[in-house]
């Protein structure tokens, strides 16, 4: 089953639309996770619409109608692989401890919020991952997503993807 991870879209402020990268990323994928901060529903629409299977929450930057269509945790099995998506998982001193207590039967928490990509492995097992943001790379070098492989309960090859620069049009 082959993932890809996003967050921290910010549309139409930070970008257009989405790079051609992700997608083609998109397109390809048996399931996409989003973890936050669509700013517009116009956003989710189009993932939706472009994805065999779309998992996805709010975040802090998400209205009323976002709100209204999205959890602020989802949850979802793939293939025996639990799985949690939230935006704000707090500060980053304390973040694996403090998640793998939050979330003590999950394998893989995807997050967002902070644009800096993510991924450590609580003592637990627990799996964080942040996919950064695709559209607004912050004090980051590049704007980024994640894709991943699901197989029997195990999540395998985790590749951070960089964009190109993006140039206004």
């Amino acid at each position: 089953m082959r993932l890809v991870l996003t967050s921290d879209t910010h549309l139409p402020k930070r970008a257009r639309d989405l790079p051609a990268p992700l997608w083609s990323a998109i397109d390809e994928a048996d399931v996409v996770i989003h973890a936050g901060d669509w700013v517009d529903a116009a956003a989710l629409d189009a993932l939706t619409a472009r994805s065999a299977r779309l998992i996805a929450c709010y975040g802090n930057n998400d209205g009323p109608e976002l709100r209204a269509r999205l959890p602020e945790v989802a949850h979802a099995n793939l293939d025996g692989l639990r799985l949690a998506v939230i935006h704000e998982t707090g500060q980053s001193t304390g973040r694996t401890e403090r998640c793998a207590a939050r979330f003590p039967d999950v394998d893989l928490l995807v997050f967002g919020h902070s644009h800096i990509p993510w991924d450590t492995t609580a003592a637990t097992g627990l799996r964080l991952l942040n996919p950064g943001s695709p559209t607004d790379r912050r004090r980051q070098p590049f704007a980024t997503f994640m894709t991943a492989t699901v197989g029997a309960g195990t999540l395998t090859n985790v590749e951070l993807h960089q964009l190109p620069p993006h140039r206004p049009s």
